[in-house]
């Protein structure tokens, strides 16, 4: 059985961790209030911008060849091409995999399942043949898949800045040919306990169906600029439906791309709240049951002495 002195020294060191847990479970609740309240601010805004881009997309891909490579060839150069960020390649030969992981440890379960959905999509795509282009955001799943990139520190504090950087080179990649497809593996916040591991294709862009969004263009789709909005008000496109995209377009991808990285930052701060709350649990019961121990070891101690005052006083 342990002496006194080094039960003492044991609670101790426990009291002290659980000052270190308690203290890091405050500061990732915090952040995960932060991170919420990012989300939740943003949410109406890219809900309202994917809506009217969803319904723009789903236009102009129903206009003719023709009409769209004169609008595209009276825009200028910096159009994008919107049935080449649509539409997908007949064969993936090369695809850009995104990892977002945090950087920090202490957060339960959070970085090795995501480095795990990363290796098995790697396989994955390994058997059939593809190439891959690995961009790691956080440096975790940095170090487990042996690889660096740019944007590895992006995911500390996310900004819609450093968001539109990357989307910007995603979507440069994928317009040059040099990928066929963009993925994203990251973790949704789904609530304190739950986070979800999440497999999205970024590019080319899934035309999202627009009938539960409020705004409708129906006529669009016969290639003519007016359409319904709200209470059935007709209205008119100007400029028409490829020009706006190219503004847009552009905007809705950062905007995907930046909720995320918010998301990813929640769920990091959630898992590592539910870890330090359960280290914190578990230290309790350590500690009550050190203190137990203690309390056992010195009613003993006491008894001993008791007995060995009680025989001398009767030899």
């Amino acid at each position: 059985m342990a002496s006194l002195k080094e039960i003492k020294t044991r609670i101790a060191s426990v009291k002290n961790t659980l000052k270190i847990t308690s203290a890091m479970k405050l500061v990732a609740s915090a952040k995960l209030h932060k991170a919420q309240m990012a989300i939740e601010n943003l949410l109406p805004y890219s809900q309202r911008l994917d809506g009217i881009v969803s319904n723009l997309m789903q236009a102009d891909l129903s206009v003719d060849k023709e009409e769209t490579g004169q609008s595209a060839s009276s825009s200028g150069t910096n159009l994008l091409s919107t049935r080449s960020l649509v539409s997908p390649s007949t064969a993936l030969k090369r695809v850009a995999l995104v990892a977002i992981s945090s950087s920090a440890s202490l957060c339960g379960g959070f970085n090795n399942n995501l480095i795990r959905l990363a290796t098995q999509t790697i396989d994955e795509y390994k058997r059939q043949g593809t190439d891959l282009l690995l961009i790691p955001i956080g440096r975790k799943v940095a170090q487990a898949l042996s690889t660096e990139s740019d944007y590895v520190s992006i995911g500390e504090k996310p900004t819609y800045a450093e968001a539109a950087a990357l989307a910007a080179h995603l979507t440069e990649l994928y317009l040059s040919g040099q990928v066929d497809c963009v993925e994203i593996l990251y973790t949704h916040y789904h609530n304190m306990a739950v986070q979800v591991l999440m497999r999205k294709q970024f590019l080319p862009v899934e035309v999202q169906d627009s009938k539960e969004q409020s705004i409708s263009l129906p006529s669009l789709a016969e290639g003519q600029g007016e359409g319904l909005l709200g209470g059935g008000s007709p209205f008119i496109l100007e400029p028409s439906a490829p020009e706006l995209l190219s503004t847009l377009l552009p905007q809705a991808l950062a905007m995907r791309l930046y909720a995320i990285l918010l998301d990813s930052s929640a769920a990091e701060h959630a898992a590592r709240t539910f870890a330090m709350q359960t280290a914190t649990d578990n230290g309790d019961a350590l500690l009550q049951e050190l203190n137990l121990q203690y309390n056992k070891v010195r009613q003993q101690s006491i008894t001993n002495e008791l007995l060995d005052i009680v025989g001398g006083q009767m030899r």
